[in-house]
């Protein structure tokens, strides 16, 4: 893993910046800010910034900014997410602004452009595949950025419109989804075998039945549960049949 401090992100990258006034309205950005950002296609100005985030990252970015707007303390650290734009992946920190009596005048919002720093060097992709893939995947420690290499995982678990990151040393967190990481990591490597679940398919050490449910079972020992869709490939991807992985369980011994 990768420990990288905000000092660091700052000297090593550019920064976007985004004004928004007390209604989360855009009013102003930076040239970066401009390049990065759909500007042509969204026309954001005097319209909230929600609406030219994509759908998915939306309620991160609402999230974000209410829990700056209500944030109790009169000098509130800012506020840090990650969200994954096509071709891009930004770090983002929100902060809150006021006026002499403390009421909320408008937000600032700054991010870098994370991607090259998440992503390895790889080959030529098709037109089917325009998404970079991930060689590390970002997560959020307290005011650090950690990135986890991508062969270091054991096992990707939703929660809700983030992800946990499971590894032989812990848990961490991420602020993309479970989809936005299973477009970016490598299928060959990385299977949704859940809706809620993606495993390392080099840390898969068994299989079981629990309950008439197929089971991985991973490298820590975590079990994790496969769909009734996805059991097919997995065992196909896995060398087996679904009549020899049921077999081999009944002859299991206990």
């Amino acid at each position: 893993m990768s420990h990288l401090s905000p000092l660091y992100l700052l000297e090593r990258f550019d920064v976007g910046i985004v004004q928004l006034d007390a209604t989360r309205r855009v009013t102003a950005m930076n040239d970066l800010a401009r390049k990065i950002l759909p500007v042509d296609e969204t026309q954001p100005f005097d319209v909230s910034v929600i609406s030219f985030h994509p759908e998915r990252s939306q309620p991160k970015v609402e999230f974000m900014l209410d829990q700056a707007a209500v944030c109790p303390v009169s000098n509130p650290p800012p506020m840090t997410m990650i969200i994954n734009i096509p071709e891009r992946v930004l770090l983002i920190k929100l902060t809150r602004l006021s006026n002499a009596q403390t009421k909320t005048t408008g937000y600032t919002l700054v991010f870098y452009d994370i991607t090259d720093l998440v992503s390895g060097e790889q080959p030529p992709i098709d037109a089917t595949d325009q998404r970079r893939r991930l060689a590390k995947i970002p997560t959020v420690s307290g005011q650090q950025v950690v990135l986890v290499d991508a062969d270091d995982v054991v096992h990707l678990q939703s929660e809700g419109h983030y992800t946990r990151v499971i590894t032989p040393e812990g848990n961490r967190f991420c602020n993309l989804s479970i989809g936005d990481l299973e477009a970016r990591l490598d299928p060959s490597q990385f299977m949704r075998i859940h809706r809620s679940h993606i495993v390392n398919l080099s840390a898969i050490k068994g299989l079981a039945r629990e309950a008439g449910r197929l089971m991985v079972k991973l490298n820590g020992n975590d079990a994790v549960p496969v769909s009734r869709t996805s059991a097919p490939d997995l065992l196909s991807r896995l060398g087996m049949s679904p009549v020899v992985s049921g077999a081999a369980k009944r002859e299991e011994p206990h």
